[in-house]
């Protein structure tokens, strides 16, 4: 099998020791206003060699401008993240000759050294080990000085093959109860779901009618017709010519999809011919709300099929006028943890961030979930180690080696998920984007692991498998039943999907770049010297989100995307 791994064991007490406020991260009487302050108002480097060359004067100069308002507060050159760490993080770019310092160290810079991006704090040999956040995060291909850049041209992975795991389950959290005022107003459905919108969804069964359903939404809107919190069609990429998983699981997803809290009803559109027809799929979906949930076959229609639709969603609608926001406490809360293309920030500021509303949720026995199973890799242990049970560990390891198996069955390198963005971010290595990724979970314990299509059934720390993917992966979220999203970026994305996605940007200087994309500045994190703050704004946004007193970007915008995953062969 492969060479025993052990991460570290401490993935989050590092951040901010220096600088921090000290409070409690939950105070009783936590303020409920509305999100003041910068952390919650909304509003690149390269390698060497094959991934790029060095950065040129302008690029430097550019990466200056980029970096501007990172830091206020704390006035720091570079973070070292944790006391072991012999790299520490830029906090702005660092020019080739100049002295800082880290941690009371001096360190003389060697080269200039891109924003974002790592330096080291001590002379390294040939074959080293490089840490970060504690943890090996791969070793150097070459000697390296004190101060000199660390990155692709010198530092590669440590993993390789796969992987045998032991079960050493870390000592839990005490969980940080609630005083009764972590609520929110959500629609209660029938089934004891609560969704945080109540929306008419046009669904196809396969990608055919993609244009079809698309005309029919804004038919509907030109029309004027109201429905709850408005009409939105969700065209996909598949439903026609599909075999064996692949079918099953688009069946499973679109399942999920149309019985989704966060549709107060659905009209199913099929073409007529395809795999997935309605006598195929209906028996998937099972019982349903025959009022609110309706179907039609575009091929069996006499004339025209865009009038039928508004007819049958002007039925729906009359249905979900009834529909009315309650309060509900935050255990009834599913929320979906998304990493979008991440920069060296990202494991400093926004993701830890996420991890203290995970600890919040299901502390409050609500349910967080985390998926995109690659960046996983190299940090999985740390997951492994905080399961409930032996049960859920041995979930785990079935998850984490089925979808290195999927990529050895392929015949593609396990280990080399960094993409070029994330590149000239910071992040050289998977073990140092993994390491950083798994902190959107935070603390809580791990209670179960889901497969795609399968819905959230026990409160915690859920593990999805599925893909890196952005689109893909808040598909599956999606369809485990999240009604909130939290997707971290630290190179931007507008990318949202049927459900509110809140943006959080790890990084000032991506929020105020782009205001029209993010919903929440982590960049705070640092400007403030302390988490608390940012995380009781950010828990008190999740709160507004859902209660629908606040739309996030992705809303506004209407960028509303599905992306189903295909693995396999089609007709």
């Amino acid at each position: 099998m492969g060479i025993h791994y052990n991460a570290y064991h401490e993935p989050l007490d590092y951040i901010l020791k220096q600088g921090g406020s000290g409070l409690p991260r939950w105070p009783c009487g936590a303020s409920k206003a509305a999100r003041p302050g910068c952390g919650s108002q909304r509003g690149a480097g390269a390698g060497r060699g094959s991934d790029a060359a060095q950065l040129e004067k302008s690029g430097l100069a550019a990466q200056r401008r980029l970096s501007c308002g990172v830091v206020s507060a704390m006035e720091r050159d570079a973070i070292r993240i944790h006391p072991q760490d012999n790299v520490a993080v830029a906090l702005r770019p660092l020019a080739e000759g100049e002295a800082v310092s880290v941690d009371g160290q001096a360190v003389r810079i060697q080269e200039e050294i891109p924003f974002g991006h790592k330096v080291a704090l001590t002379d390294l040999a040939d074959g080293a080990m490089v840490v970060k956040y504690g943890a090996q995060i791969g070793h150097t291909t070459q000697a390296v000085p004190s101060g000199a850049w660390l990155h692709s041209h010198n530092l590669k992975t440590n993993l390789e093959g796969l992987l045998d795991y032991q079960y050493a389950p870390a000592a839990p959290r005490q969980p940080e109860p609630g005083n009764g005022a972590d609520t929110f107003l959500g629609y209660c459905r029938p089934d004891g779901r609560v969704g945080t919108r109540n929306e008419l969804w046009i669904i196809p069964t396969v990608s055919c009618v993609n244009r079809t359903v698309s005309r029919m939404a804004e038919e509907a809107r030109r029309q004027g017709i109201q429905a709850g919190d408005g009409i939105f069609a969700f065209p996909h990429n598949a439903g026609c010519s599909q075999l064996g998983d692949d079918f099953e699981t688009t069946q499973k997803l679109l399942r999920n999809l149309v019985k989704h809290p966060n549709a107060g009803g659905v009209l199913l559109v099929s073409l007529g011919c395809e795999n997935n027809d309605l006598d195929h799929f209906l028996p998937v979906l099972g019982d349903y709300d025959r009022r609110r949930i309706r179907t039609l076959v575009t091929q069996d229609m006499e004339g025209d099929e865009i009038e039928a639709g508004l007819s049958l969603m002007r039925e729906i609608a009359a249905v979900m006028a009834e529909d009315r926001r309650e309060e509900c406490p935050a255990s009834r809360l599913v929320l979906g943890f998304k990493c979008g293309g991440s920069d060296a920030f990202s494991g400093i500021t926004a993701n830890p961030l996420c991890g203290r509303i995970a600890e919040r949720v299901t502390d409050l026995g609500g349910t967080a979930v985390l998926t995109e199973v690659p960046e996983m890799f190299g940090a999985e242990t740390q997951l492994m180690n905080r399961a409930d049970s032996v049960d859920t560990f041995q979930k785990i390891v079935h998850m984490i080696n089925s979808f290195k198996e999927y990529y050895i069955r392929y015949d593609q390198p396990i280990y080399e998920n960094p993409s070029p963005g994330n590149k000239r971010g910071g992040i050289t290595t998977l073990e140092e984007k993994s390491l950083g990724c798994i902190q959107k979970g935070g603390h809580a314990v791990v209670t179960d692991t889901l497969e795609m299509g399968q819905v959230c059934c026990k409160p915690g720390l859920n593990l999805m498998t599925g893909p890196g993917n952005d689109s893909v992966s808040i598909t599956n979220l999606l369809a485990s039943q999240a009604q909130v999203l939290l997707f971290t970026t630290g190179r931007g994305n507008p990318l949202g999907t049927a459900v509110p996605t809140i943006k959080i940007a790890s990084n000032s200087a991506l929020f105020h770049r782009k205001p029209n994309w993010m919903d929440f500045n982590a960049g705070a994190v640092l400007e403030r010297g302390s988490m608390d703050e940012p995380a009781r704004e950010l828990w008190q946004l999740v709160l507004d989100v859902a209660s629908g007193r606040v739309s996030t970007r992705n809303e506004e915008n209407n960028d509303r995307e599905i992306m189903l995953f295909k693995d396999g062969v089609i007709l």
